[in-house]
């Protein structure tokens, strides 16, 4: 005669198992909220972000459980915006205000004592500096860690004659960080529990440059670059997260979105591999296609090299394209417009604009940058017109928001413009690029696979559930938990 279980035990059993196995679950989703910079009335010229596009690009020349965080934003040049988000560092644990980029790889605040850092900001956000001596699970990176004989960031952290291990980042546009690295703990807070771990990070006694003006003063940066430096490969390599991160960036007016260290997973997502032993996120962008139609023009022109190469960068708030693939673009986009739908043609900043009577996706073509592996990106008319202006008879001016690069660099830059109403996966474990058209508005899947450092499943994850609607099945999952077990 088989054995038998009585209901209660056997329940229990089923309610601690789930309990385990769902551990990660429960942990997740991870993310960062993006706020924005600086409020939607407050305008910038065109040539002034431009100016500072620029500035960053000369940067990619230079430098050879998932979390939520909810950010705020907006992907229109006509207006002053960074992407930032509150993180909170230390015992007791303190808010602090990071610029979100992922065109770098460490995290760094603003130190006490610091020379040169903003006192106030345009922003409505309080200021903080980061006080080793006020936390008390703070502890310091010294010369013998490893950290000082790597190359977390260029250049490589060096030991200072009091024992620390020090760096400075040097930015093309004259501005400046400097300060030495600490360890201590970064919280993240989910639907149904807190987390923290000791995270490595920079403290920073010196800004100069662009990093010191008031009107966009915050109180550092995150990376979220490719380097082991960045929180989301210091957190996956304990196996807290998975070691990919995505985004999804509103273009509407009111902006913001979501930063998950996990993987947001829709049906359409379409995924192209990251180029190898690059330090930013390199793709292989082979043609452009306008209305149908590929532009003539060498695909050489594409290729990776220090000079040149196709980086997707949230960092940068517009597109760009190097100066003879510009002309190409530029001429194949106004050919593609039917003559009788335009009121005219201006140039603002540089950037060819157009009056018209008519909503812009019965007058523009739709643009297709093909990647590869067969991944398309489309760019419909709002992903890369910009509104200029509107005139009292109703005529509205749109502005080509694809830029042409300066100089001699031939980078193709995909910025916010192009990332925005877009879910964007960073699969740094699998070493891909992967998005979808989506509704940033609205919640989303979230892959809960994680992987240790040998490339395993790690202990607790279960690998059969791939995808959870965010944080739904975890809160249920805990609340069986603990009417069954208490």
């Amino acid at each position: 005669m088989a054995a038998t279980l009585p209901v209660g035990i056997l329940m229990a059993t089923i309610a601690l198992f789930f309990c385990q196995t769902t551990t990660v679950i429960c942990e997740f989703p991870m993310t960062l909220p993006l706020e924005r910079a600086i409020p939607l009335r407050n305008e910038m010229k065109l040539s002034e972000l431009k100016a500072l596009d620029h500035a960053r690009h000369r940067r990619l020349i230079q430098s050879s459980n998932d979390t939520d965080f909810p950010l705020e934003g907006t992907y229109d040049p006509y207006v002053a915006g960074l992407y930032y988000t509150k993180v909170q560092l230390g015992s007791p644990p303190r808010d602090f205000h990071l610029q979100v980029d992922t065109g770098s790889d460490p995290l760094w605040v603003t130190c006490s004592s610091c020379s040169g850092c903003p006192h106030k900001t345009q922003l409505q956000i309080k200021l903080s500096s980061f006080d080793p001596g006020k936390s008390s699970t703070y502890s310091p990176v010294t010369c013998s860690d490893a950290i000082c004989s790597s190359e977390y960031q260029t250049p490589e952290a060096v030991c200072s004659s009091d024992n620390r291990c020090t760096y400075t980042f040097q930015y093309a546009d004259d501005s400046a960080s400097a300060g030495y690295y600490v360890s201590d703990l970064i919280y993240f807070a989910t639907a149904i529990s807190n987390g923290s771990s000791p995270l490595i990070f920079g403290c920073s006694k010196e800004l100069t440059g662009n990093l010191v003006k008031n009107e966009r003063g915050v109180d550092g940066i995150i990376g979220f670059g490719q380097g082991d430096i960045s929180v989301v490969s210091q957190l996956s390599s304990k196996g807290l997260v998975p070691k990919v991160f995505s985004h999804c960036l509103r273009g509407d007016d009111q902006g913001g979105g979501t930063l998950v260290l996990g993987e947001i997973v829709e049906p359409n997502i379409v995924f192209t591999p990251l180029i190898p032993s690059w330090p930013h996120y390199n793709l292989d962008l082979k043609g452009i296609e306008v209305k149908g139609q590929k532009l003539a023009i060498d695909s050489s022109v594409f290729q990776t090299l220090p000079n040149q190469g196709t980086v997707i960068d949230s960092g940068t708030t517009m597109a760009y394209l190097p100066e003879g693939v510009y002309e190409s673009f530029l001429n194949a986009v106004s050919d593609a417009v039917p003559v009788e739908s335009l009121a005219g043609t201006y140039v603002a900043d540089g950037s060819q604009c157009f009056f018209t009577l008519n909503s812009i996706s019965e007058v523009f073509p739709n643009i297709s940058l093909n990647f590869a592996g067969g991944a398309s990106m489309v760019l419909k008319p709002k992903d890369y017109l910009v509104h200029h202006m509107t005139l009292n008879d109703g005529e509205t001016g749109w502005c080509i928001g694809i830029q042409k690069m300066q100089g001699s660099q031939g980078f193709t830059i995909l910025g916010d413009i192009v990332l925005k109403d877009r879910i964007i996966v960073y699969d740094l474990a699998g070493q891909r690029i992967g998005w979808a058209d989506y509704d940033c508005s609205k919640s989303f899947n979230v892959s809960v696979k994680l992987t240790s450092a040998s490339g395993s499943s790690s202990v607790g994850t279960s690998t059969d559930w791939p995808l959870i609607k965010k944080r739904t099945l975890a809160f249920f999952v805990s609340l069986i938990c603990c009417f069954l077990l208490f």
